[in-house]
């Protein structure tokens, strides 16, 4: 059985095309929540977008956040994690550093750390710009998320080269599982 919506979270300038989340949302038929400002990210407009998605399913919804949206997530939670039954986060931006992260995204610091009130899990790689390896570690320990260390791909993104990435989404499928909703 699987959850009444799993909700597709993109970050920072959305995902495109080449990107897994756009092929999982055609091949699987998950929802994308579309942000009104993709590019100039704005934490409260993008947490009442958020609530909203969330809202007009009729039952509870599973997150699966890239980038930037790893942050949301972890901001949602400590607002309205009532409707949340899990969240699988790939490749959490550290927007706390400026050497990581555009300037643009400092708005969602400082990211939230305490333990999430949803079973979560944790994606990343050994090389990505975006957060350091051992940070991506901190913050799933912190938010009391497996992890997962996928070696050197990048941002996990389309420039990774994983096409649907299909390791990804068993990964994913194994977590719903695990947290009996698959």
């Amino acid at each position: 059985m699987q959850p009444a919506s799993v909700l597709i979270l993109p970050g920072l300038g959305n995902s495109g095309p080449g990107h897994w989340q756009t092929q999982w949302q055609a091949e699987h038929g998950y929802e994308r929540v579309e942000q009104a400002n993709w590019d100039r990210p704005n934490l409260q407009d993008w947490l009442n977008t958020l609530q909203h998605a969330v809202n007009a399913r009729s039952s509870g919804v599973v997150l699966v956040a890239h980038s930037l949206a790893c942050s949301l997530v972890a901001h949602f939670a400590k607002v309205h994690p009532e409707r949340v039954l899990g969240a699988f986060l790939v490749s959490p931006a550290d927007v706390e550093s400026k050497r990581c992260t555009p300037e643009e995204t400092r708005c969602f610091s400082p990211i939230p750390l305490a333990p999430l009130p949803f079973p979560a899990h944790v994606v990343a790689s050994s090389d990505d710009p975006y957060v350091e390896f051992e940070r991506a570690r901190f913050f799933a320990t912190s938010w009391g998320a497996g992890f997962t260390d996928v070696g050197c791909r990048g941002h996990i993104n389309a420039s990774s080269g994983l096409g649907a990435w299909p390791e990804g989404h068993a990964q994913f499928r194994a977590c719903l599982a695990r947290w009996a909703l698959a």
